[in-house]
């Protein structure tokens, strides 16, 4: 009998930003669907999600994909957190957003996540001299060359691995701040999305131990004239994508003028040090959008208008932000009844 591997792959309850937590399983045989999988526990007084008297909780595989890194047929399983008698955990927030998927599904929504991050090693940005700053911002984006760009070997790595898992990575490329990096998922629907881009951060922060290479989230890194890190969100429905689908982009950018401050709530911890208007960003303290505008708080793709027809990008979620609260926000805003409320989103 041939035992495999899996890897069981959670969010934790920590604030003001989860964490991903893993253990092991060694299961009997190899997998061939996800309703063989089993349910696990662990203790969730370590993970800020239970008192350490009644500490189990339940973990559900709701998604899984070959594991890269060990290879074979080992697996890496993403689960839901649930209580002892069944129900959601507070800080299960996919169990929201399956609801509004369902509500919205007629609208075939579409999410593409451009992921942010920074390379670390040690207390320094990768690459970075051990006195002093590198030179300023300008030739590092989507840079050339070893003086450019710093941590190559380890985005190959990764972006490898991810294709190899079936993830849908629609990109990479370097960023504007020496050792910042971006890697793109989708376009998919809301649960595919962020249930794949929590297995790319996983996958990233693990392969980074192979290179001793850490992987920050952190929206600004490095304080001063330097860019900070977002998670751009792009997206679209079946009627922005049609013919005339400018019109239902621009209703959806005033609806969500209505709910900036709200959204703002659910797009990030210490989005503030980000969200300056300075460095490709908006002020997190009004709401714009514009036709090709980076430093709008939402852009529409030139192509967009050129064909009358495409999607929009909400440039406000930070680097950290949680990908099920944005798209339930998202979904709920522009396909439903309105923003529902910070603490909707949270639990």
């Amino acid at each position: 009998m041939h035992k495999i591997r899996a890897e069981y792959i959670w969010v934790d309850g920590q604030k003001p930003t989860a964490k991903l937590r893993s253990k092991t399983k060694i299961l009997d045989k190899p997998v061939v669907a996800l309703q063989e999988l089993p349910e696990w526990s662990f203790d969730g007084s370590s993970t800020q999600q239970a008192e350490t008297k009644h500490s189990d909780r339940l973990l559900r595989p709701v998604f899984y994909i070959p594991d890269p890194i060990r290879g074979g047929n080992d697996i890496l399983v993403l689960c839901e957190v649930f209580n002892p008698d069944g129900t959601p955990h507070a800080s299960n927030t996919r169990a929201y957003l399956r609801q509004v998927a369902a509500r919205t599904q007629d609208q075939e929504p579409w999410f593409g996540i451009e992921q942010e991050y920074t390379l670390f090693q040690g207390s320094r940005p990768l690459g970075w001299p051990d006195n002093g700053f590198p030179a300023p911002q300008g030739g590092y984006y989507c840079g050339v060359g070893c003086d450019e760009v710093f941590g190559l070997q380890l985005i190959e790595a990764h972006t490898k691995a991810c294709l190899e898992a079936g993830l849908t990575i629609a990109g990479t490329n370097a960023e504007v701040m020496p050792a910042q990096w971006e890697f793109q998922v989708g376009p998919v629907g809301a649960l595919e999305v962020s249930d794949q881009l929590w297995l790319a951060r996983w996958m990233l922060y693990r392969m980074g131990v192979d290179f001793n290479i850490s992987a920050t989230l952190y929206p600004k890194p490095v304080k001063g004239d330097w860019n900070g890190a977002g998670a751009h969100t792009n997206f679209s429905t079946k009627a922005m994508r049609a013919e005339g689908g400018m019109k239902v982009i621009e209703e959806a950018c005033q609806k969500l003028s209505k709910f900036h401050k709200e959204h703002i709530e659910v797009y990030g911890a210490h989005n503030e040090e980000r969200l300056t208007g300075l460095h490709e960003t908006s002020s997190m303290h009004t709401f714009s959008y514009g036709v090709s505008n980076r430093a709008a708080s939402v852009r529409i793709p030139l192509p967009t208008v050129q064909n009358n027809r495409g999607y929009l990008e909400d440039r406000r979620p930070a680097a950290n932000m949680d990908p099920y609260q944005v798209c339930a926000a998202l979904l709920d805003t522009i396909c439903g009844d309105g923003f529902k409320g910070a603490a909707v989103y949270a639990k």
